[in-house]
């Protein structure tokens, strides 16, 4: 308890989490875009859309966010080199321009390949946002709040969604895209003024600098800036001792790493195949099957701000309960909705008269975000900006995204086949199943990392002792408090 009361007294916890807000204004940005679809498709398609002369296809609808993901997955493998050929403050910079781009794009789209083309740089920005924002964040917090303010970068993309909901649900094409262009220029406007991240700094031995960013992001506590500058200078010496280059083999030169990257590219992967984006793109079929009343912007909206709600429980739950319970309990509840939901489905396709539980798949569909939200939602990313040495940290982080964007892409487009193909109710079975697998998967490899330094991460992931002895370290530890 000791221990938790002084590292809760860290100064300077207020700097960085105005830091953490300003950098992840980006990842906002990138939210109010993945919003945009559900309400500004319907206008694509109607008969008189604001953009073209025809409406759009359902094909060329399922397009709209597919292409995002082409986009994150041509940007990402670019992303970790540019970080460390620039610098993080820098990266960040240009970080704005595809989002500023994607919003210009949209105020004077003329031409329906003019939203394409849109579409495309708004997944270059949101792959930026989801590589920079954590390494940033990882990099200038101390370890007493690196949970509650990595786990920002969720809470602030479904802020996002929630904006472009409530936004397009009253607004013009036009208009609306313009609101959403002012916040891309903040972005730009408010990050300028904030430091390069000290890891960084004195990884190139720019020790000047590092102590001035240490003495912002610290709030002037000289004893706390040169404990820090030390270890952190230690840790670089160590990093450049190791290793003068890094490359794709060196994923795979130790044990640590190794268990790091399958950690990493297993909970991406559970992530996606938990199938939010599926239920997100769903949400007012899964309404009209319950013969809800709400409108489709009311239903989009409730569900948005359920989004936001369990996201900002989840930055305060992050540090308070740890990694492994929230990834876990999220895992079970998404599985548990899944079938009630594929269950729900079922009983319809075999003509049973179940309107009098018309209620069940709003709940299901409820509990099944705020539970996203909890854990899957904002765990892995908080893992990975923990799991890996700061040396091969960028490249780890650039092909775990790169995974990452493909399974996404691969969800997004052939969501609607399968729907086609085994009906509804069998796509929810085999999300619920995928949900199992990820909970066995945390449950057996994922080590818990509150409130602990990543260098003691990385010793136990290093180490000769089994990963569950985790769970029990995790159960003596909170027997003691």
């Amino acid at each position: 308890m000791e221990d938790i009361k002084e590292r809760m007294d860290d100064p300077g916890k207020f700097r960085q989490f105005v830091a953490a807000m300003v950098v992840n204004l980006a990842t906002m940005t990138y939210g109010a875009m993945i919003g945009w679809q559900s309400p500004m498709a319907p206008k694509l398609q109607s008969e008189d859309p604001p953009v073209g002369i025809i409406g759009m296809t359902n094909e060329e609808v399922s397009w709209l966010s597919a292409i995002m993901c082409l986009g994150g997955i041509v940007t990402t493998p670019i992303m970790g080199p540019l970080s460390e050929k620039l610098g993080r403050k820098m990266t960040g910079c240009l970080l704005g321009l595809p989002l500023l781009t994607c919003s210009f794009l949209m105020i004077f789209a003329t031409e329906q390949i003019h939203i394409f083309v849109a579409r495309f740089f708004a997944g270059m920005g949101g792959a930026g946002a989801f590589f920079l924002v954590p390494l940033y964040v990882s990099e200038i917090c101390c370890d007493s709040i690196r949970g509650m303010l990595g786990s920002l970068v969720v809470l602030v993309v479904n802020l996002g969604i929630l904006i472009a909901y409530v936004l397009g649900a009253f607004l013009s094409f036009k208009i609306f895209n313009i609101c959403i262009a002012v916040l891309p220029v903040i972005y730009l406007g408010s990050f300028l003024f904030l430091p390069e991240t000290p890891v960084y700094l004195i990884r190139y031995n720019r020790l000047r600098e590092a102590d001035r960013s240490l003495m912002w992001l610290r709030a002037g506590d000289q004893l706390t800036v040169e404990r820090e500058l030390l270890r952190l200078q230690i840790a670089a010496k160590e990093a450049a001792a190791s290793t003068k280059s890094i490359g794709f083999m060196d994923l795979f030169k130790n044990r640590g790493t190794i268990k790091g990257l399958v950690i990493a590219l297993g909970i991406f992967g559970g992530q996606q195949l938990c199938g939010i984006f599926a239920m997100i793109s769903y949400t007012e079929t899964i309404f009209r099957i319950a013969g809800s009343s709400l409108s489709p912007n009311t239903a989009a909206i409730t569900v948005g701000a359920i989004q936001v709600i369990g996201s900002y429980l989840s930055t305060s739950l992050m540090e308070r309960t740890g990694r492994r319970p929230l990834l876990l309990i999220s895992c079970l509840g998404m599985c548990i909705c899944h079938y009630v939901l594929g269950t729900f489905c079922y009983l319809q396709e075999l003509k049973y008269d179940i309107s009098t539980f018309g209620w069940i798949p709003v709940v299901a569909l409820s509990v099944y975000v705020i539970t996203y939200c909890l854990g899957m939602g904002p765990g892995p990313y908080v893992l990975c900006s923990e799991i890996f040495d700061r040396d091969i940290s960028s490249l780890a982080i650039t092909v775990t995204l790169f995974f990452t964007w493909v399974v996404a892409f691969m969800v997004v487009k052939f969501f609607a086949n399968l729907v086609d193909l085994i009906g509804m109710f069998g796509c929810f079975y085999i999300l619920g199943t995928s949900c199992i697998l990820t909970f066995i998967f945390i449950y057996v490899f994922i080590p818990e990392t509150k409130g602990r330094s990543r260098e003691d991460i990385l010793n136990e992931l290093n180490g000769g002792d089994s990963w569950n002895s985790t769970i029990v370290d995790t159960k003596i530890s909170s027997t003691h408090a």
